[in-house]
């Protein structure tokens, strides 16, 4: 979705079984609301297959990967390093900021807008070492209260887009959704209904 910059979502840490339909979700939630890419632990094939499904039924671009080493993707990362943990400090508080930090804001009358930089946003599974709260340039909270990192990803990507993700346009998709008030229609990339479809399972079970 970003020419200029990547932004990243890295899920840092997964118990299988336990964790598998948050993670998955978590890539999910990235894909849909205008990450570039996912990384995910290397313990965490079967989420990255169903995102990968995903993608390449319902369009990208979007890479995923599996990795194993986690802590030093997060400290050799070349840009804006973003922690999403209830601690944090609040989005509203610092979503200008961020934005600005990864050369997302808006020019003044006079004068230009901040360089292009890469962000890696970390979503924690298991708990996550303290060096990470160091290391993180922004450590952020979605409403300090206990609740699902899912949603705290969705509001953050919201606010860091401010709602253009919305509207991507998705590239080599098999089959898209018909936006209905009631209904449940899936047409393949051509504008043919596609009824089979309808009921499928697109990672949201």
């Amino acid at each position: 979705m970003n020419d200029a910059r990547e932004v990243v979502v890295l899920r840092y840490g997964h118990r299988p079984g336990r964790d598998d339909r948050m993670t998955t979700h978590v890539g999910l939630t990235a894909r849909a609301l205008g990450a570039d890419r996912l990384i995910l632990p290397d313990n965490a094939g079967q989420s990255a297959e169903t995102v990968r499904d995903i993608t390449g039924r319902f369009g990208g671009p979007f890479a995923v990967e599996l990795r194993g080493d986690q802590k030093a993707v997060v400290k050799n990362f070349e840009g804006v390093v973003v922690h999403l943990t209830m601690y944090g400090e609040r989005v509203q508080d610092v979503e200008a900021e961020v934005r600005e930090a990864v050369g997302l804001d808006e020019p003044e009358v006079i004068g230009e807008a901040s360089p292009p930089r890469d962000l890696l946003v970390v979503v924690g599974g298991e708990k996550v070492p303290w060096a990470l709260y160091e290391r993180a340039d922004f450590n952020v909270g979605v409403t300090n209260q206990p609740h699902s990192e899912v949603a705290g990803l969705a509001v953050f990507l919201d606010r860091l887009f401010e709602g253009a993700e919305l509207d991507r346009e998705w590239e080599n998709a098999d089959r898209r959704v018909v936006p209905e008030a009631t209904g449940k229609t899936v047409v393949d990339a051509e504008g043919e209904s596609d009824d089979g479809d309808a009921g499928e399972n697109t990672g949201r079970d």
